[in-house]
C-alpha cells in the first residue's frame, strides 16, 4: 500500500472537496474540510458524536493514545459544524451514515472508514496524488509548518514524540530543507 501524502496547495485542497461532493456526496466533502481543520486521526475524525462538540471546542478521547485532545475550533469548521446538525438534528455522531437508517431498530453508526478511504483513493487519482484518510491531517501539519517553520508546534499539534516521524509525515524532504539553506539569506 503506498504511503499517502499531504496536498501541498490551496487550489487543489479546493478541487478535492469539490470532486468528493460532485463524485460521492456533500457527506464525504465535509469529512475533508473539517479533516483538515481538526488534524485527528480518521478513526477519532468519524467517531465525534455532536455531544463532543462544547461550544467553540472539541473534547474526546484518542483511541489511538488513549489522550484527550481539547481542540479549538476555527469558523470554518463551526459553520460547517452548524449545516450539518441543522440539516441533521437527530443524528448523533457528526458523520453519522444514512445506511443505519434505513435499517429499523439498528444503533446509529458513523461513516466506516473504508467509505471514506475508497472515495479519498478515487478523487486522489483523478488530481494525481496518493490520497487516503491521513492525507487530511499531513495535509494540516504540512500548512502548519510552511507558515511558521516551527517543527515542535507541528509535533505538537498532530501529538507526535519525534521531529523525524513529524517531518517525514507531513512531506518535508531533505531537498526542501537544502532549498531553505539556499534561498535564506542573512
Amino acid at each position: 500500500m503506498a504511503e499517502v501524502q499531504a496536498v501541498k496547495d490551496n487550489d487543489t485542497i479546493r478541487l478535492i472537496g469539490h470532486l468528493l461532493t460532485v463524485r460521492f456526496n456533500p457527506q464525504m466533502a465535509d469529512v475533508w474540510n473539517i479533516g483538515l481543520n481538526l488534524a485527528l486521526r480518521i478513526s477519532d475524525l468519524l467517531s465525534i458524536r455532536f455531544e463532543d462538540i462544547h461550544g467553540n471546542r472539541l473534547i474526546i478521547r484518542e483511541s489511538k493514545t488513549g489522550k484527550v485532545a481539547n481542540i479549538p475550533l476555527n469558523t470554518k469548521t463551526l459553520e460547517l459544524i452548524a449545516k450539518i446538525q441543522n440539516q441533521y438534528p437527530t443524528h448523533t455522531y457528526l458523520f453519522q451514515s444514512h445506511r443505519c437508517q434505513q435499517i429499523k431498530h439498528k444503533a446509529p453508526q458513523p461513516l466506516s472508514r473504508r467509505a471514506v478511504s475508497m472515495a479519498f483513493q478515487q478523487v486522489g487519482k483523478e488530481v494525481n496524488i496518493t490520497l487516503g484518510t491521513h492525507s487530511m491531517r499531513k495535509t494540516r501539519g504540512y500548512f502548519l509548518y510552511q507558515a511558521t517553520k516551527d517543527i515542535a508546534r507541528v509535533m505538537k499539534m498532530l501529538r507526535h514524540s519525534s521531529e523525524g516521524v513529524t517531518l517525514r509525515y507531513i512531506g518535508i524532504t531533505q531537498d526542501e530543507v537544502d532549498k531553505d539553506f539556499v534561498s535564506l539569506e542573512l
